[in-house]
């Protein structure tokens, strides 16, 4: 048996007994592949992850940078009370639309807000607005911009508050400081950002599943 055979075996036994889809979220990910969007979405397991980490913060108000299909938004927007907000940034206007309806299906438009175009556009609007700090902030969008984002998580959160990096490993050429790579220039910015910033204190996990070799980062807002 290959080695990522049994990754696969593995994260499907991990998601069959801890983190099963249910019909909203089985939806999403059809609707998603029915639209022709990418197949770069958390794995179920990872999105139990998120929505556990954003009950163990007892998260009120939660960024998303990245939408994608609405899946790992429904899984975050699960953790919330009933008055809590999570705002979710995504590029891309077809992605977008199905993401809300996805998000609607599931029963949680009247706590999630979509706002389409480039985050680093979306983002001073967002912070314009004075919003309460957000208790929890996960990125997965654009590798490039990975130290923007971190950068603007910390102005958007408080103390205590948590920021999860999505895909830091890069299949391990996050090692390779003489790439050019984007994805790997934006991602080591990232991690060393976290890693020199006064005001976090963080960490990475590698990981292995259906989704390859990747990993996360994360980071803890000092005051």
């Amino acid at each position: 048996m290959s080695e990522s055979h049994v990754w696969d075996e593995v994260d499907a036994y991990f998601t069959t007994h801890l983190a099963p889809d249910d019909e909203d979220l089985a939806a999403a990910l059809r609707d998603s592949d029915a639209a022709g969007l990418p197949h770069i979405n958390v794995a179920g397991n990872q999105g139990k992850l998120l929505q556990l980490l954003a009950q163990i913060q007892g998260a009120r108000h939660i960024l998303e940078i990245g939408t994608l299909g609405g899946y790992s938004t429904i899984w975050l927007g699960r953790a919330l009370p009933s008055d809590g907000r999570l705002v979710s940034l995504e590029y891309d206007p077809v992605h977008a639309e199905v993401a809300v309806r996805n998000i609607a299906r599931a029963g949680l438009d009247k706590l999630v807000e979509v706002r389409v175009g480039p985050a680093l556009e979306s983002l001073p609007k967002l912070a314009d607005e004075n919003p309460p700090p957000f208790d929890l902030v996960f990125i997965d969008a654009d590798k490039a911009n990975n130290p923007r984002y971190v950068d603007w998580a910390v102005k958007l959160t408080s103390t205590g508050s948590l920021i999860v990096l999505d895909n830091v490993v890069r299949g391990g050429r996050v090692t390779d400081s003489g790439s050019t790579a984007s994805d790997v220039v934006g991602t080591r910015a990232a991690i060393e950002l976290i890693g020199s910033h006064p005001r976090l204190s963080g960490t990475a996990i590698q990981t292995v599943g259906t989704k390859g070799y990747d990993g996360f980062a994360v980071a803890r807002v000092l005051a």
